[in-house]
């Protein structure tokens, strides 16, 4: 093919199955040869670090090339990827169907795979990546828990850091005392039969953090839809598997898409769509797992009933309409389109869900947070997520709205950081972990 066809481009099934995909020499191979183009191409040079990690690597070798390049340094590369996908998406224009057949971030992954198989992986870092044991021993603990991993608890976060490598100034996730699951029982959400919508069904996928972080996203999303006339279920049957994919644990990660698919093929069977709280985990139901799990009829399925929730309110929108009540928001908006959001290729779905809102002022800021899930928090990672991050940092203060938002709920406080360190004494708007709060608060329902 041509550089510069009009084919849709697309991604190739992970092969992690296959003997080759764990052979050494393989891999190095391919990454020579991937790295070779990247190297001359130099597209990315304003992504994430990875590809300036390569470029000094192959600028300061022996002779310039990637073939002076020692494959024991491939790793630096690798390390700081956070497969955020937009070198995939936005930059590289070697992507299938072209001839070179460059696929980056899973490249880095089947790296990472093939160093988990050989020497397993890190004690830190298998414990983070277990999620759901995490949430349920966390909501049970909770006070304790969000006092341990408070900034301003310095022992704490100093001993948190030599035990887990989580930087002792990065801001954690807070934990819920109740679970999303069980807050929903108690506070039953009354269907609007008069709305446009009436007569939807979705079932609304908690994921880790809905269920046990910070339910008020789920709990916001549950009001809008009832007043929308949608009837919904509230579900959490096993965590996406993005935590372990970050860590190349493939095997787990299809094992986990395989559970979540059983469990909702029941609803997918009674009519219901399938509505994920979380940007991250919508890309895993909708475009990871198929191309991990690829003869898993219940998976295929799961994927093609799968909605990101701003995707599914926006859609809701312009094909019946909304129920009337929406009142302006004063003071603005600036909204952070997260990485994840931009990887499932439905446009600026938060932005669209917030101009909903009668008078709607929201700034809108397109560019990687530096965050990168749980990456961010590390430290050997936390300096560099802010450096990457710092234009989105300065674009939300120039914006000068009343509130900040990212539909990613990890890179909303990450954003705020990076802020703080621009001008702690700047005026600080307040921060909300997804758009579908403002249209809560627009409505009246929280």
């Amino acid at each position: 093919m041509r550089e510069g066809g009009l084919e849709a481009p697309f991604r190739r099934p992970l092969d992690w199955e296959n003997p080759d995909f764990y052979d050494e020499a393989k891999l190095d191979a391919e990454m020579r040869r991937v790295l070779d183009i990247c190297h001359g191409c130099r597209r990315c040079f304003n992504l994430c670090d990875s590809f300036p990690r390569l470029f000094d690597l192959v600028d300061e070798s022996a002779k310039g090339e990637v073939e002076t390049v020692a494959s024991a340094d491939f790793k630096k590369i690798v390390d700081a990827c956070t497969l955020c996908d937009m070198c995939f998406l936005t930059k590289c224009p070697y992507v299938p169907p072209h001839e070179f057949d460059l696929d980056f971030p899973h490249l880095m992954l089947r790296y990472r795979a093939v160093e988990a198989k050989k020497k397993g992986v890190g004690f830190a870092d298998r414990q983070l990546a277990e999620t759901d044991r995490n949430g349920a021993l966390a909501t049970k603990l909770a006070p304790l828990a969000n006092w341990a991993t408070d900034c301003v608890h310095t022992a704490a976060r100093d001993a948190l850091e030599k035990l887990a490598g989580l930087h002792h100034e990065a801001v954690l996730p807070k934990y819920s005392k109740k679970t999303l699951a069980a807050l929903a029982k108690e506070t039953p959400a009354e269907v609007n039969r008069e709305a446009p919508g009436f007569g939807r069904k979705a079932v609304i996928y908690a994921t880790c953090f809905g269920e046990y972080n910070d339910p008020g996203v789920g709990l916001a999303a549950r009001a809008v839809l009832a007043k929308n006339g949608v009837e919904t279920e509230i579900l959490h049957p096993h965590c996406c598997g993005m935590p372990l994919l970050e860590q190349g644990l493939i095997g787990e990660v299809a094992a986990s898409a395989k559970q979540v698919a059983a469990a909702f093929e029941p609803w997918i069977d009674k009519g219901y769509d399938i509505i994920a709280l979380v940007p991250s985990c919508a890309l895993m139901l909708k475009f990871e797992w198929p191309l991990i799990v690829t003869d898993d009829p219940k998976v295929k399925r799961l994927a093609a009933s799968t909605y990101d929730l701003s995707e599914y309110v926006v859609g809701l929108a312009r094909k019946e309409g909304l129920a009337e009540g929406l009142s302006p928001i004063e003071g603005g908006v600036a909204f952070h389109v997260s990485c994840h959001s931009r990887a499932q290729n439905i446009g600026r779905k938060g932005a669209e869900l917030l101009n909903l809102v009668p008078q709607a002022d929201v700034a809108v800021i397109e560019r990687c947070s530096g965050h990168g899930g749980a990456w961010g928090y590390k430290a050997q990672n936390f300096e560099t997520a802010l450096k990457v991050g710092k234009p989105v940092a300065r674009q939300a203060q120039s914006a000068g709205k009343a509130y900040i938002v990212s539909e990613c709920p990890l890179s909303g406080p990450h954003i705020a950081q990076g802020m703080e360190r621009l001008d702690a004494e700047a005026k600080k708007p307040e921060l909300l972990v997804h758009p579908i709060e403002l249209i809560a608060r627009a409505y009246g329902v929280k």
